[in-house]
């Protein structure tokens, strides 16, 4: 990439990481910069993440219920029990169904002795414009609640305040959801415009951006970092605004010409893509057996949605310590003649996170 090209780009707010590499159970934990949140994307093995990652969690995206997609359920809910949150899950039709059985498979007869009160909704898309919504609270022993769902958009498309959630309904033996999300807008800081006024970055960033986001008025108080205080007005030309940063999610579907299509529609111009690539180029036949995809149709997926950088996983053991291989597989189907995109980032690994 040149340096052009570097200086243009915008310091991304979600930084992804694959919780168990690129060969062990689909995790995707996505930590946003300067926020307390983050989100998830499946739950296979999460003993990776710190307590500290998972309660930064707000919402974790299902893709199916096989086991390596969702027996890290367990640990996400111990270490939210006596905490006040609203975790909010979203995945296939029963969804909720299996959240209950995995709730009620505990003893509640001491929720009396918690103040705080947990709140688990599970969100099922059942179809491109209809979901369906249950609440699972700690106080009162996790009984099930149906609540109406929040308002989408065709597709089906959930918009929250920070980030909306494209949904596409995928084949694989059964349904597994391929999921995209993306900022309404990129409010970009400067970090040189900040050392030249003094002033540190951290939390109070978040109140600037989000009082540009929303086009505040310029003589909104921001509070600053040594307790003082500025007009929005005095502090704008610290911020830019850009596109929204947009990261897609694949996992677990069969090479079908349905598949191909919805995929390029939900990663359409994403600026990173996390797609399977369970099996090798020269094992297509295994692949289509399975119902997953191999290095060379991840990468053309990941073409046709002309998506800036694509970073693979779900390798199968099978082809363990051959990683550089499986990349360059993808890179090759993926960089096609005459593209230009972002190479694979091969050391995308997990590990915790120091920030």
């Amino acid at each position: 990439m040149t340096k052009a090209r570097q200086a243009r780009e915008v310091r991304p707010t979600w930084h992804p990481r694959l919780v168990n590499g690129r060969y062990g159970d689909p995790a995707l934990f996505v930590p946003a910069l300067h926020r307390a949140d983050a989100l998830l994307f499946d739950l296979g093995e999460l003993t990776p993440l710190s307590t500290r990652d998972l309660l930064r969690v707000t919402h974790i995206f299902v893709s199916h219920r096989h086991m390596d997609h969702f027996i890290g359920f367990d640990r996400l809910l111990r270490v939210h029990i006596g905490r006040e949150k609203r975790l909010t899950l979203v995945g296939p039709a029963g969804l909720a169904a299996a959240v209950g059985h995995k709730l009620h498979a505990y003893s509640w007869d001491l929720v009396d002795r918690y103040e705080a009160d947990l709140m688990i909704d599970a969100i099922e898309a059942e179809g491109p414009d209809a979901l369906a919504a249950v609440r699972f609270r700690l106080k009162t022993g996790f009984a099930a609640e149906p609540i109406a769902p929040p308002a989408c958009e065709p597709g089906p498309r959930i918009v929250w305040p920070d980030f909306r959630l494209d949904i596409a309904l995928l084949k694989h033996h059964g349904v597994s959801l391929g999921f995209a999300i993306e900022e309404p807008r990129h409010v970009n800081v400067w970090r040189n415009r900040l050392e030249e006024r003094g002033l540190a970055p951290g939390p109070w960033l978040q109140t600037l951006k989000r009082a540009v986001t929303d086009g505040a008025p310029a003589d909104t108080m921001i509070p600053l970092p040594d307790g003082q205080a500025a007009p929005l007005g005095a502090l704008a030309d610290l911020v830019s605004i850009e596109r929204g940063q947009r990261l897609a999610y694949v996992t677990d579907i069969a090479d079908t010409t349905a598949n191909r299509a919805a995929v390029a529609r939900l990663a359409r111009g994403a600026d990173l893509l996390f797609i399977e690539a369970s099996f090798a180029a020269a094992d297509a036949a295994q692949a289509a057996r399975r119902a997953h995809l191999t290095t060379a149709a991840a990468g053309e997926m990941a073409r046709a949605a002309g998506v800036r950088r694509v970073e693979p996983f779900h390798f199968s053991p099978r082809y363990e310590g051959e990683e550089a291989r499986m990349l360059a597989e993808v890179e090759a189907a993926f960089g096609g003649e005459g593209t230009r995109h972002r190479p694979i980032h091969s050391d995308l690994q997990g590990g915790q996170d120091d920030g």
